[in-house]
């Protein structure tokens, strides 16, 4: 299994291939953006990662909207960055 590609569990306790496409800080907070490896080439989903005290990390989906516009603002950014 390659490196970028991760398993996580949906809603219903299925398991889903994510690629990691980004991992990037923001105002020393960590977020990954990830694609579902078999889903639209579009769909892409932001998490916040969090190191647990054992510093194993978890993900956590962002719920809060102006959270998930800032970071979607600064991911299409560092985008555009690379592409020029």
């Amino acid at each position: 299994m390659e490196e970028n590609i991760i398993v996580l569990l949906d809603e219903n306790g299925e398991e889903v291939a994510f690629e990691i496409i980004a991992d990037f800080e923001l105002n020393d907070q960590e977020y990954a953006v990830l694609a579902p490896v078999d889903g639209d080439d579009d769909e892409a989903l932001i998490f916040k990662v969090i190191e647990q005290p054992d510093g194993e990390p978890i993900l956590e989906y962002l719920t809060d909207e102006d959270e998930f516009e800032f970071v979607a603002k600064a991911y299409e950014d560092l985008m555009e960055e690379e592409e020029n």
